[in-house]
């Protein structure tokens, strides 16, 4: 169970019994702690690979519950880590890796940041809850709010993909579409949250959604070790990660620290990429500029709404995984992200998402650079579903064969 809860930025200690959102000193991100020290020689490798439990909650020990039972779980986590074949424009690549997170409930890594948030939210009498999204975490949201009771409102920007729009209202969320992007929907969230009684879950506004993202970094560690048909904890060299708010990477950095703190693995980390479109790359011009924080992202668009984030409260966070890890940050634009989903899904048989078309030209252009070694061991993070985007590909004047017709099969190239 975690033990502090403090701002990632000055540091400031908040009660951990109480509901938070940002520092209430400097409005930044809270960061939760646990006591690793206590949980040494009890938590261990083998510990969690002899549990039964098949969801992310495996790691309950450096979750938000004291108890597995607790969470409010669909399932989620344990998504496969898919060898990538050696095939097409993937063919110099040596030990080229997905994880595949749309194996998770709703199609998405956005499952995990719910599960772990609306389980801190119903321990602590949450009712209702709100948040702006862009895309995943609104079906997350609605899906994880119905599992455990709570009703959920939902503020979009019109031009969402329709599945997270339809998933949102099956499920019973409350949908208000918004014209503007994530940022207006954000502030419409702020303002409500008082007068209708919400709890804001939006992204690094709320701190347990990182804690369930940062499972994919423990999980990693157990992926690798088994690729490599060890028992040591291991990580990739390079980790390439479609950036919108950056939860995920702020994560499984901070997983890789606990892990070292619990003596599961050693000081060497992956050299972390950035991936953002070339339209909405605020972290990519702040990496790039040298700064801490980055500036709101003008006139922001791109296919790729996870993409769509024109500024994230995280920005430092995420500028201090890059330059810690040596890695990088770099844009591609709408084309080649969404040749990136056609080449992965006829060359490896995963439909991905935008977002991770994104990451893999990221890695071509890297490699192409002499950046990036075709011989190390590189992690793609898919981060969700690309049957949720099929309207960005409409299929093209198709044949119809007449089945009447002896000779319809003639027309068959």
């Amino acid at each position: 169970m975690h033990t502090t809860l403090s701002c990632g930025k000055c540091g400031f200690e908040h009660a951990i019994d109480q509901l938070q959102n940002l520092c209430t000193q400097c409005a930044k991100p809270l960061l939760v702690g646990y006591d690793l020290e206590a949980l040494k020689g009890r938590f261990t490798p083998d510990v969690v690979r002899s549990r039964t439990i098949r969801s992310m909650w495996r790691f309950w020990d450096v979750l938000p519950t004291d108890s597995p039972d607790n969470a409010v779980s669909l399932g989620e986590g344990l998504t496969p880590l898919l060898k990538c074949h050696r095939r097409g424009p993937m063919e110099p690549f040596e030990n080229l890796y997905v994880k595949d997170e749309s194996f998770n409930p709703t199609g998405s890594f956005k499952a995990r940041g719910m599960s772990a948030a609306v389980t801190r939210a119903v321990a602590l009498g949450v009712k209702k809850v709100a948040l702006p999204s862009a895309g995943n975490a609104a079906g997350a949201a609605t899906f994880y709010s119905a599992a455990a009771g709570l009703e959920c409102y939902l503020f979009m920007p019109e031009d969402t993909p329709p599945a997270n729009i339809i998933e949102s209202e099956v499920g019973g969320a409350h949908v208000f579409l918004v014209n503007g992007l994530i940022s207006d929907c954000g502030k419409l969230v702020g303002k409500g949250k008082e007068r209708f009684g919400w709890f804001d879950l939006s992204t690094l506004k709320e701190p347990f959604r990182i804690e369930g993202k940062k499972t994919m970094g423990y999980e990693l560690a157990f992926d690798m070790a088994d690729a490599a048909g060890r028992t040591e904890l291991q990580l990739p060299d390079v980790i390439f990660y479609p950036t919108g708010g950056g939860t995920g990477l702020i994560g499984m950095w901070k997983a890789f620290d606990e892990m070292e703190r619990l003596g599961w693995i050693g000081s060497d980390r992956p050299r972390m990429v950035v991936v953002q479109a070339e339209n909405c790359s605020p972290i990519v011009k702040a990496f790039q500029d040298g700064a801490e924080h980055a500036d709101m992202f003008p006139n922001a668009s791109t296919v790729a709404a996870g993409l769509r984030v024109p500024a994230a409260v995280g920005d430092f966070l995420m500028m201090k995984v890059l330059r810690e890890s040596g890695g990088t940050a770099i844009t591609v634009s709408d084309a080649e992200l969404l040749e990136g989903v056609r080449e992965c899904s006829r060359h490896q048989g995963i439909y991905f998402c935008p977002e991770a078309g994104a990451v893999w030209k990221a890695a071509q252009k890297l490699a192409d650079s002499g950046w990036l070694k075709a011989s190390e061991r590189i992690v793609l993070f898919n981060t969700g579903s690309g049957l949720k985007y099929n309207h960005l590909f409409p299929p093209g004047q198709l044949p119809v064969l007449d089945h009447h017709d002896d000779a319809c099969l003639d027309r068959v190239k």
